[in-house]
């Protein structure tokens, strides 16, 4: 049993679905998953296993930003997770991202320095799993869904004061911003565990679009569908 999850090892599916709001795991673990039972509620941040299509899987939610996640994460591996795959939403950093476009994050920026004390003051190059990488892109395809696959930054701040700050990283390709990726990645490789960000445009840091509650719910449903086909 671990500090912030109070579930055992057996508790915890070797498949993890990862959305930031514990509420939204609540969401996932009622709509798709059968035979559920949820596994933890320290703190709020809930945690659940069932089966989908016979296969164990559970939905853990992670907070906001690399701490939270870090935290979860690492408590996840150690109870034995092995593919933990992040479904959550971003800012778009292009014009051609509307509300709704599914972004796969083949690897993640950071302006955080939650890596450099592992690496020697470094920079480490936090990156997916090519296997559920492909697999999802696969998935996708076969949905009739188009994805952008590409690299996100992870940052540790959701306000920002300098308010173009967004057009450098869009300039090097950088297709959105969220806050969580970097960590996860990192924490994967370190437990030669797989991870996958698949992740949801909730807002266009271009146009000033912005997503309502009920385009957040409907297209977060198509992440959780291609999530669930990795499992």
């Amino acid at each position: 049993m671990t500090i912030h999850i109070s579930a055992k090892p057996q508790d915890i599916a070797e498949t993890v679905l990862l959305p930031g709001d514990p509420l939204r795991a609540r969401g996932i673990a009622e709509t798709y998953l059968e035979d559920v039972v949820c596994y933890s509620e320290v703190r709020g941040m809930l945690g659940f296993t069932g089966t989908w299509q016979g296969k164990r899987v559970s939905v853990q939610g992670t907070g906001m930003g690399m701490p939270s996640t870090a935290i979860y994460v690492h408590e996840l591996l150690a109870l034995g997770a092995r593919r933990l795959i992040r479904v959550g939403t971003c800012g778009a950093y292009h014009r051609h991202l509307d509300i709704g476009s599914l972004i796969i994050a083949m690897s993640a920026c950071t302006d955080s320095a939650i890596n450099r004390h592992i690496f020697f003051n470094k920079d480490y190059a936090p990156t997916a799993s090519f296997r559920l990488l492909q697999q999802a892109v696969q998935v996708a395809t076969e949905q009739g869904l188009e994805v952008q696959v590409g690299s996100v930054l992870s940052s540790d701040a959701f306000y920002n004061s300098q308010t173009e700050h967004w057009k450098t990283w869009a300039a090097y390709g950088v297709l959105g911003v969220e806050m969580e990726t970097a960590a996860l990645y990192t924490l994967a490789a370190r437990q030669q565990a797989e991870a996958l960000t698949i992740l949801t445009v909730s807002d266009n840091l271009v146009t000033g679009q912005l997503a309502t509650a009920e385009e957040r719910q409907n297209n977060f449903d198509k992440m959780a569908g291609i999530a669930l086909q990795l499992v």
